[in-house]
Formats: C-alpha cells, sequence, structure tokens
C-alpha cells in the first residue's frame, strides 16, 4: 500500500495527515478517518491499525488535531474540544474531496478522547457510513470519579489556575498527562505512566504535558448523550479493566445506541494498543469496517 503526507485547512490552520492508498483495490474505494486520544498524535500506534485496514481495501486519512504533532496551531499542546471536533469535520470534507474515494462510505475511527469525539461528531453528519469507538471518552464526570478525589482535587487546582492566569501571561500552564493514581495528571492510574510510556515512545514529537484548563471542560462534556443521535452502525471497542474511560459509561452509550455492536476484551485502557489485545480488537474492528463499507 501507498502512505503519502497529506493536509488539509481547519479554521485558519492546516493539520497534518497520512493518507493510506490500498493497492488493487476497485474504485472508488471506502475511506476511514481516524483521529487519537487525549494529548496523542498520529505516530501513536495508529499506523498499526491503519495498515490494517488499507490491507483489506478501505483507504485511510490519519490526523493530528491543531495543536498537537505535525499539525499547525499555536500554542502548542492546547487541548480544545471544540476545535478538535471542528478539524473531525474538516478531515470529512477533505477526504470526500480525494480521488478514487466513494463520498458515501465514509467511517470515522476514534480512540479515547478521540473515541468521544467521533461519537460526537457522526450524529451531524447523515452521510457517515460507520463508526469505530475504541475505549471511548463518554463522560467527563464518569472518568473524574474513577480518579478519586485527591487526583482530582489536584488537577482541578492546576486547571482553574491556568484557566484564569494563562491567558494572561499569554502562556497555558502545563499539566501532566499521565501519572499513577493520586497524581496531579490528567490520566491517572497505576496502569497508565507504563501504557502511555509504551504509545509514547513511538512518536518523536510527543509532549508530556497539555494546558491544564481542558480538565473544566473535560469534566462537563459528555459524548455518550449523544449516542441515541447516532443512526449508522457503530462498533464500541471496550477493555473490561479500563481504568480511564469507564467501560460501564460506554456500556450505557452503546445501550442508546440504535445498531450497536459491543466488542469486549479482558483488558486495560492502553493494552487494545499492543500484542495480542490489539491483534484481537484490530481483526473485530476490520471485520466490522468491511462488512459496512465494501461493497
Amino acid at each position: 500500500m501507498e502512505r503519502v503526507e497529506v493536509g488539509f485547512p481547519s479554521g485558519s490552520e492546516q493539520c497534518a495527515a497520512w493518507l493510506y492508498r490500498p493497492d488493487g483495490a476497485p474504485k472508488p474505494r471506502p475511506l476511514v478517518v481516524m483521529g487519537h486520544g487525549l494529548g496523542a498524535n498520529r505516530e501513536m500506534g495508529l499506523d498499526r491499525y491503519a495498515r490494517r485496514f488499507a490491507a483489506a481495501g478501505i483507504a485511510v486519512l490519519v490526523f493530528d488535531y491543531r495543536h498537537f504533532g505535525a499539525s499547525q496551531g499555536t500554542p502548542r499542546q492546547v487541548v480544545n474540544i471544540a476545535r478538535q471536533r471542528a478539524d473531525w469535520h474538516a478531515a470529512i470534507a477533505f477526504a470526500r474531496t480525494l480521488r478514487g474515494i466513494d463520498a458515501t462510505r465514509i467511517a470515522l475511527w476514534g480512540t479515547s478522547f478521540g473515541g468521544g469525539h467521533v461519537l460526537s461528531v457522526a450524529p451531524d453528519d447523515a452521510y457517515i457510513a460507520a463508526v469505530v469507538a475504541q475505549v471511548p471518552f463518554t463522560s467527563g464526570l464518569a472518568s473524574a470519579l474513577v480518579k478519586g478525589p485527591i487526583s482530582l482535587v489536584k488537577v482541578a487546582t492546576i486547571a482553574a489556575t491556568d484557566l484564569l492566569i494563562g491567558p494572561i501571561r499569554r502562556k497555558p500552564i502545563g499539566i501532566r498527562l499521565a501519572g499513577r493514581k493520586w497524581a496531579a495528571a490528567l490520566m491517572s492510574a497505576p496502569d497508565v505512566p507504563d501504557g502511555n510510556r509504551r504509545l509514547a515512545e513511538e512518536s518523536e514529537t510527543y509532549e508530556p504535558k497539555v494546558a491544564a484548563r481542558v480538565a473544566i471542560s473535560m469534566l462537563f462534556d459528555a459524548p455518550g448523550r449523544r449516542a441515541k443521535a447516532l443512526k449508522m452502525p457503530v462498533m464500541y471497542a471496550l477493555c473490561d479493566n479500563d481504568s480511564l474511560t469507564p467501560v460501564k459509561s460506554a456500556m450505557q452509550a452503546a445501550d442508546r445506541t440504535k445498531h450497536a455492536i459491543v466488542k469486549r476484551y479482558p483488558a486495560g485502557h492502553f493494552d487494545i494498543y499492543f500484542d495480542d489485545v490489539f491483534e484481537k480488537a484490530v481483526y473485530d474492528q476490520t471485520e466490522f469496517l468491511v462488512s459496512i463499507l465494501r461493497p
């Protein structure tokens, strides 16, 4: 297959992306748009999934959000939920302009925080053919509760400081993305440091901190509430031992989804990117996407 560097506008800036064109697949081809989770970028494990989908005859567009990775946007490392969802819409619009792509067979694939994005974005586009939400962020409140009060208070204090002082000093106050239980980190659980480190080691552009202000908007974000509005088939790939995006909240979203397929794995949040759990998950996801997208 061929992987080429492409880009597309989102707002007044450019998003960087990889485009995978499968060899020998009949045209026009279906396409999957892929985006990562909180503070991550396309270099962190997504190539493995994209190559499997492309090998099955599906084109793939993997992009970086603005302010992250190879995409434009300053200041760097700012997670803005509305802007990231606008990036998804821009990526979809760009995909539909690509030569040899069937604009009626576009699917979305998001993981973790990106899994919440696809659940929020898909209802706004009646022509999205399918969605894969892997270990999706479905409720900020549910994710906050599993952090525990110590970590929650630490994060809230830093976030409020950034929200109040960051704009004045014109430089965000950073907070760690990953930490152990009770840490002042957006993701804090015993399995987080090692799991996040494995993904981070794959990226030359990964930064371990983001602007802390996002913690406030995350708390009140609940992509799972939009599940009833999802009219297309949606595959939920869930990990039973997920310490960040509780499986109970994700199952509630799946129960509200009209055409839901749920796959559950006896694993933790980061296990799904690697080894045997990855192999099982990517097989299930490829089978789902092929069944919906291939003629």
